[in-house]
């Protein structure tokens, strides 16, 4: 199981986030805007911070980081690699039913990532035959696209997503 950084906004949260962060970031990344992203009124919600793996990654000369998956081009359709991202794709499924283990249904758990971190949420959550409460991608891509395209669940057309990049994203 990875590790994790967690908070929650109140006693016996009814909600979950797993937010997973960008390449050579960790789980620490997002915590602080916690508060930001949250309302008084809202119910209780533990936001999951995982701390993805630390990996060679080919395109920063082979340096260790903590990454999703290894990116071993910038040719978004062959960039990411199959195992790395099967291998995170895995990871997060085991956060997702610890959470369900935890009392928060599957309906309450909302995905979200940013970069690489965004790409392991739509690589995960749109395979997934029982949709989660929604899916984030920010500043992404879909890796694998003809694989994953092979792979949708039957779920993944009632699986709410939104997806936003910055016009100053590369």
């Amino acid at each position: 199981m990875l590790e994790t950084v967690e908070q929650e906004t109140g006693a016996a949260p009814e909600w979950s986030v797993i937010w997973l962060h960008g390449l050579g970031a960790d789980g620490h990344d997002f915590a602080p805007i916690v508060p930001e992203l949250v309302r008084p009124h809202w119910p209780a919600i533990r936001f999951v911070f995982p701390h993805a793996p630390k990996r060679p990654v080919s395109i920063n000369n082979g340096m260790p980081m903590r990454a999703w998956y290894d990116i071993v081009s910038l040719d978004f359709r062959s960039r990411a690699d199959a195992t790395g991202v099967a291998e995170s794709v895995a990871q997060v499924e085991e956060l997702i039913a610890r959470e369900q283990a935890r009392g928060i249904a599957r309906e309450r758990i909302l995905l979200a990532g940013f970069s690489q971190g965004g790409a392991i949420t739509l690589s995960a959550g749109l395979r997934r035959q029982a949709p989660l409460a929604g899916l984030v991608a920010l500043s992404t891509y879909l890796p694998e696209v003809d694989a994953a395209a092979a792979q949708l669940a039957d779920g993944a057309t009632a699986q709410p997503v939104f997806m936003a990049h910055g016009s100053a994203d590369p």
